[in-house]
C-alpha cells in the first residue's frame, strides 16, 4: 500500500485530525428530521375495517358507531361510511376513547342459558362476553344464541372473522341439540327439512333426526347452514312441537365437548386456520349435510312413487302411462285402473 493510499491518522494533522494551531474540528451538522407530510392514500382502509380490527364488533356493528356519530378522527366526528384512515398515522377515537389494535384472541365458551350474546345492555344482564377472562381486549361475540339457549359461542376480537362465518352465503353448519314439546314423526321432521316460509323468507333445516324420546318430549338433532332469529324454535312451533331446551353442540370444524357451562378455553392455531379456511361449499361435504350438490338426495325432493314405477299407482292404471308393467298387466302413469289413483303412496 503507498502512503497516498494509506487511511489519515486521526492523531495527525491535517483536515482529520486537530488543526495545527491547537483547535478542535467543529461536530458534524445533523440534518432535521423530515416533517411528515399527509398520510399516504394506499395505506388508508375503511374505517369500519379499522374499527372491527380493534375489536369493536362485526363489520356492520362498526357502521352503526360511524353514522351515530360515535366516532372522531383527529377529533373530527365522522359520519360518512366511505371515510378511510391510515392505522398508526391518524387518530381514532370511539366515544372519546382512543382505539387501539389488539393482539387477535379467539375463544370458545360454552354459554349458559340466561346470558346474553350482546356488548351493551341497559339493563345490567350477565353478559357472554363478561364470563371470558381477556384482560382489557374488547371481545363480541360471533352470531348470537338467544338467552335461553346454551352451548357452543366463539368469543374473539377478530371483527373481519366474525363477518366472515357470520355471513349467510358462507353457510357455516351449525349442529343443535333439542328437547321437544311431543315427539316428532318422521313426516314432520321431513316437512322442516323441506322448509316451511316465514315472512322473512323460507326457514329449513339441513338435517334433522329423533335422538330417543321421553314419554311425551323427545331429543332431535338438527343442522343448519345459516342462522336466522330464533329460526329453529318458530320452526318446531309451525309444526307444533315447542322447543324446551337447545344446545349448540358444533360450529363448523368446532365441537362443544365436555367443555363445562359458564367455562371458556382459548382456540388452538390449528382451529383457528380452520375456521379462517372455510368455504361455502365445505357445508356439502359435512356428514348428513344437504347442501347444493346434495339436496336432490334428500327424500322430499325425490320423485313420488307413482310417477311411472313398476306396479305403482301415480296417474296410472291398465292401460298407456309411463313404465313398465308389472306382473298383472298393469302400468304406472296416466289413466285410470286398479292402483289407488293420485300421487302414488308415500
Amino acid at each position: 500500500m503507498t502512503a497516498s493510499s494509506r487511511p489519515a491518522d486521526p492523531r495527525a494533522g491535517g483536515p482529520s485530525g486537530p488543526s495545527s494551531s491547537g483547535g478542535s474540528v467543529p461536530p458534524p451538522v445533523v440534518p432535521a428530521p423530515p416533517t411528515p407530510g399527509p398520510p399516504k392514500e394506499e395505506d388508508a382502509i375503511r374505517l369500519q375495517r379499522f374499527l372491527a380490527a380493534a375489536g369493536f364488533g362485526a363489520r356492520r356493528e362498526c357502521e352503526e358507531l360511524i353514522t351515530a356519530g360515535r366516532v372522531t378522527i383527529e377529533d373530527e366526528v365522522v359520519t360518512e361510511l366511505g371515510t378511510k384512515v391510515v392505522p398508526g398515522e391518524q387518530e381514532v377515537r370511539v366515544d372519546g376513547e382512543r382505539v387501539k389494535v389488539a393482539a387477535r384472541k379467539y375463544y370458545l365458551l360454552n354459554k349458559p342459558a340466561g346470558v346474553l350474546c350482546t356488548n351493551r345492555d341497559p339493563h345490567g344482564r350477565p353478559r357472554a362476553v363478561d364470563l371470558v377472562e381477556a384482560g382489557d381486549t374488547r371481545l363480541f361475540t360471533v352470531g348470537r344464541l338467544d338467552e335461553h339457549s346454551r352451548g357452543l359461542l366463539i368469543v374473539t376480537n377478530d371483527g373481519a372473522l366474525t363477518q366472515k362465518l357470520a355471513h349467510p352465503s358462507n353457510r357455516v353448519i351449525r349442529k343443535y341439540r333439542l328437547q321437544v314439546a311431543g315427539v316428532p314423526k318422521p313426516e314432520t321432521l321431513r316437512e322442516l327439512r323441506k322448509g316451511l316460509h316465514f315472512e322473512e323468507g323460507l326457514f329449513r333445516l339441513n338435517t334433522a333426526k329423533r335422538i330417543k324420546t321421553h314419554g311425551s318430549s323427545a331429543t332431535v338433532e338438527v343442522e343448519l347452514a345459516q342462522g336466522r332469529n330464533r329460526e329453529i324454535r318458530r320452526l318446531f312451533a309451525r309444526v307444533g312441537h315447542k322447543v324446551m331446551q337447545l344446545e349448540r353442540v358444533q360450529f363448523g370444524p368446532l365441537k362443544l365437548g365436555d367443555l363445562a357451562p359458564g367455562k371458556f378455553r382459548q382456540l388452538t392455531r390449528e382451529e383457528v386456520k380452520a375456521l379462517q379456511n372455510l368455504k361455502p361449499e365445505d357445508a356439502d361435504k359435512a356428514p348428513h349435510a344437504i347442501g347444493r350438490s346434495a339436496r336432490a338426495k334428500r327424500p322430499g325432493n325425490q320423485p313420488p312413487k307413482g310417477f311411472g314405477g313398476k306396479g305403482r299407482g301415480g296417474f296410472g292404471g291398465k292401460k298407456g302411462g309411463y313404465g313398465p308393467p308389472d306382473k298383472k298387466g298393469h302400468r304406472g302413469g296416466m289413466g285410470g285402473g286398479a292402483r289407488p289413483s293420485g300421487r302414488g303412496r308415500r
